[in-house]
């Protein structure tokens, strides 16, 4: 294992972070802080409690998952394509760095600089809302395990975009609405029936569920099966990044 390659590029890419501060922790930060005071003053008047938990508790937790999700795409996909737009990613192939080395260098920087910025986000909103933490190792668990899976996830669209509209394409069409559709802002068992079984087809829900079950003890699905969903789709991420190294896909072209 070639440490010190590991933590050169880790190193550049958390450089990289303190570059540009104001875009990859203030902004965030600011966006969130926005959802506090709209939803809970438009929404909360008129939903006091969901389940015995105050709603401006009771939304934290996806709000931070929407920011966590997010953020880990942002930073990995662009981590890894801006070698490939300026043409270093070359470099780094004939480096003697192993494919583990460089997903380790480039995931682990982005998951830390998303979990660095839920952490951020968790102690702003005590700042609104009255907030407790009954498993707070199962939501180091839930953070950790999110961050590195859609780091993962980020990484692969990195690899897959040929052009800097294509980075933000899934996140925005596809991750985004899942978030805002899996729960952040209600219970599913508020919805119809029906709409309660459709939801459950969204994979963000096991992972919002999860993460707010470490919270408050309340879960719209059962912790087992959110911790198995975010393993499987952890799981089937490597499995893609495998694959891309081992055929070359979008490398070396």
């Amino acid at each position: 294992m070639n440490i010190h390659a590991i933590s050169a590029i880790y190193r550049f890419e958390m450089a990289r972070t303190r570059r540009t501060l104001m875009q990859s922790i203030v902004s965030p930060v600011i966006s969130t802080s926005l959802y506090f005071v709209v939803f809970g003053a438009a929404i909360g008047s008129r939903i006091q409690h969901v389940e015995g938990v105050s709603y401006g508790a009771f939304i934290v937790p996806g709000l931070i998952m929407l920011s966590l999700l997010t953020q880990s795409i942002s930073n990995a996909s662009f981590g890894i394509y801006f070698p490939k737009f300026t043409g270093t990613i070359y470099e780094l192939l004939s480096a003697p760095v192993s494919y583990l080395e460089i997903v380790l260098s480039y995931v682990g920087a982005a998951a830390t600089k998303s979990m660095v910025l839920g952490l951020i986000i968790l102690a702003t909103a005590a700042l609104f809302v009255p907030l407790r933490i009954e498993h707070p190792l199962w939501m180091i668990l839930f953070l950790v395990l999110t961050a590195v899976t859609f780091s993962l996830f980020g990484f692969i669209i990195g690899i897959w975009a040929d052009g800097f509209e294509k980075l933000q394409l899934i996140p925005l069409l596809i991750v985004t609405p899942l978030t805002f559709l899996g729960g952040s802002f209600y219970s599913i068992r508020m919805l119809p029936p029906l709409w309660q079984t459709v939801t459950l087809f969204n994979p963000v829900v096991y992972l919002i569920s999860g993460f707010r079950w470490s919270f408050y003890g309340l879960a719209d699905v059962s912790v087992g099966v959110s911790l198995g969903m975010t393993l499987a789709f952890l799981a089937a991420s490597l499995a893609v990044v495998a694959w891309i190294f081992r055929t070359g896909y979008r490398l070396r072209t």
